[in-house]
């Protein structure tokens, strides 16, 4: 059995190596338990990874792409269920706290067009996870309704007036309003949580892994 801050320190070693043996010019902070929780409620994380340098601007390309690899990786490490990858998270220059701005400002122009048109509004497909944080950021307006349509890569979340009939092929039965079938799972980093959770603390490891 491994508890969080072992999990923690697991992750560290593998930054550690990406900053010595990868040679990227980053520094990191780790945060287990609660102190590592999402402020905005977005994600479902017990440990976070912060990192700047003059190399943090690499994982932060193409939307965050370098963020999702490592957080691939890490939950990889820790032998992650694949409902619950986003428990450790990546975040380089403070990329995921503009994402939530943007979300936040694209979801409050949705909701006033199809309030303004009576139609539904289509965002860009996105990730299983993007898809989810909309799902949240959308629940505020209680007179609108969300819903995943489509498959693998070109699946999206639409927005529909609180009485649509919404067709039955495009219902979703697993990130509607944010929910997942089967909820979120107790199993622990490496085969249980023990009870960590909050009771660990805060594993504030200092940024490191300066070149």
């Amino acid at each position: 059995m491994e508890d969080l801050q072992q999990s923690a320190q697991r992750i560290a070693n593998f930054v550690t190596t990406l900053t010595t043996t990868g040679g990227l010019r980053l520094k990191f902070r780790i945060t287990a338990g609660a102190g590592a929780e999402d402020p905005d409620g977005f994600e479902r994380r017990d440990i976070y990874v912060e990192m700047k340098g003059p190399d943090a601007a690499l994982l932060t390309d193409r939307d965050g792409e370098g963020l999702r690899a490592l957080e691939t990786i890490a939950s990889q490490i820790l032998r992650l269920d694949p409902m619950e990858l986003e428990r450790v998270s990546f975040d380089a220059n403070d990329f995921k706290a503009a994402k939530a701005k943007d979300y936040k400002e694209k979801a409050a122009a949705a909701a006033e067009t199809v309030r303004d048109s009576g139609e539904p509004y289509r965002f860009a497909p996105m990730s299983s996870r993007e898809r989810r944080i909309l799902h949240l950021v959308l629940k505020q307006f209680d007179d609108l309704k969300t819903e995943s349509s489509g498959e693998g890569p070109r699946r999206c979340v639409v927005l529909y007036p609180g009485d649509y009939k919404v067709p039955r092929e495009e219902r979703s039965f697993g990130d509607r309003n944010g929910n997942r079938s089967g909820g979120r799972g107790r199993g622990g980093f490496g085969g249980g949580r023990g009870g960590d959770r909050g009771r660990g603390g805060n594993n504030r490891g200092g940024y490191g892994g300066n070149r």
